[in-house]
C-alpha cells in the first residue's frame, strides 16, 4: 500500500505523476489534449469512459497508450453482434480430472478497451453493465471480483449505424464521461503522418502503478468541497430535468429527459480531480463547469423540436452553466 505524509502531498505526487503520465502518453500520441485529460480524469475519478469518434482517430491507440504508461493490464475486446456474455465473462470447462473449472474472459484486466461498444447485443451489453457497476461478475452462480482498478473504455462510431444496438439509458449513465474524440487540426495530422511513415518507435514507461492509482482515487474522495460548489453540482444537474422546479423555459422547451443524481456525484468527484491536477486542494465552481459537458452530454436526451431548431445537447449545457 503507498503511504503519504498527508494528503497534501499526495495531491502533489499526483500532479507530478500526472505531468510525468501526459510526457510518456505525448511520445505517442499527437494533440488529443482534451481527451487524454478527460481520460485520466476518469482514472483518476475511479470512473468510466465513452469515447465517440469516427474511425481512424487512434482511439484505440490512445486507450493502449494510457495503458502502458500506467502499468496496467490491458484487453481489447471487438464488439461484434455474434458476440456472447461468456466470450467477455468467461466460462466454466471440464478440465483434465473432469472437474469444473471457469476461465476467466477478457473483461479480467484492469483497463478494458470495449471497441464498437454499439455492435454487440442487449444479453452482452448487459453482462459488461455488471461489470461496470459492481467491478465484479457472476457466473454459473458464482460471484468472481475483478481486478483493482478496472475501467472500461469504450469506442463508438457516431457515423455508421447500420448493425448497431443504442445502448441502453441504464449504461450510459455508468459512464463518468462521454468524450468526443475530433478530427485533429492540420499540424496535428502532418506530425501524426510524419511520425508513422518513418522508421522507429517510442518506448512507452510505466510511470505510474496500480496501488498508487487506487492510493490517489482515497484521496481524491477525501478532499474537502465548500458547500456552495456541491450546490452548484446539485443544481446545475437538477436544472437539465424538464417539468421540475429548477428546469430554464429553454430546458422544457427542448429536452425530454434529464441527468439523474448520479451526474451531481460524477460532477463532484470530477471536479476534485480536476481541481487537483490543476494544483488546488479543494474545487471550485470553475472546476465543475469544466468538467460539465462531457458528464452531462449523454445524459440529457432532446426532443424533435430541438432537433429540428438545431439546438445542440453542449449548447445548451453551456447556457445551464
Amino acid at each position: 500500500m503507498v503511504n503519504f505524509s498527508d494528503d497534501k502531498s499526495a495531491l502533489d505526487a499526483l500532479r507530478t505523476q500526472h505531468e510525468g503520465l501526459l510526457a510518456e502518453v505525448g511520445k505517442v500520441i499527437v494533440g488529443q489534449e482534451h481527451v487524454i485529460r478527460e481520460v485520466t480524469t476518469s482514472i483518476f475519478a475511479g470512473g468510466h469512459i465513452l469515447l465517440v469518434g469516427v474511425p481512424g482517430l487512434a482511439k484505440t491507440l490512445l486507450v493502449n497508450t494510457i495503458a502502458q504508461a500506467l502499468g496496467l493490464s490491458f484487453n481489447r475486446i471487438q464488439f461484434t453482434p455474434d458476440l456472447m456474455p461468456s466470450d467477455i465473462v468467461g466460462a466454466e470447462i471440464l478440465d483434465e480430472s473432469r472437474q469444473f473449472k471457469f476461465v476467466k474472459g477478457p473483461l479480467f484486466s484492469n483497463i478494458v478497451l470495449a471497441d464498437e461498444i454499439n455492435r454487440t447485443p442487449p444479453k452482452t451489453q448487459a453482462a459488461l453493465l455488471e461489470a461496470m457497476q459492481e467491478r465484479a461478475v457472476t457466473a454459473a452462480g458464482q460471484r468472481y471480483e475483478l481486478p483493482a482498478p478496472f475501467f472500461v473504455l469504450a469506442t463508438q462510431n457516431p457515423i455508421e449505424q447500420e448493425g448497431t444496438y443504442p445502448l441502453p439509458e441504464a449504461q450510459l449513465d455508468r459512464f463518468m464521461f462521454n468524450t468526443w474524440v475530433d478530427y485533429p487540426t492540420f499540424d496535428e495530422e502532418l506530425n501524426v503522418v510524419k511520425q508513422t511513415t518513418s522508421g522507429g518507435s517510442q518506448t512507452v514507461n510505466a510511470v505510474i502503478r496500480g496501488e498508487e492509482i487506487l492510493a490517489y482515487q482515497d484521496v481524491i474522495r477525501r478532499m474537502p468541497v465548500a458547500d456552495n460548489v456541491v450546490s452548484y453540482a446539485v443544481n446545475l444537474a437538477a436544472s437539465t430535468r424538464p417539468g421540475r422546479d429548477r428546469a430554464t423555459a429553454e430546458v422544457n422547451q427542448y429536452l425530454s429527459w434529464g441527468a439523474g443524481p448520479r451526474a451531481s456525484q460524477y460532477l463532484v468527484v470530477a471536479a476534485k480531480v480536476h481541481s487537483a491536477l490543476e494544483g488546488k486542494y479543494s474545487p471550485d465552481i470553475e472546476d465543475v463547469q469544466a468538467v460539465a459537458t462531457p458528464i452531462l452530454r449523454h445524459r440529457i436526451v432532446r426532443n424533435y423540436k430541438a432537433e429540428a431548431d438545431g439546438v445542440t445537447v453542449e449548447a445548451l449545457i453551456d447556457r445551464l452553466k
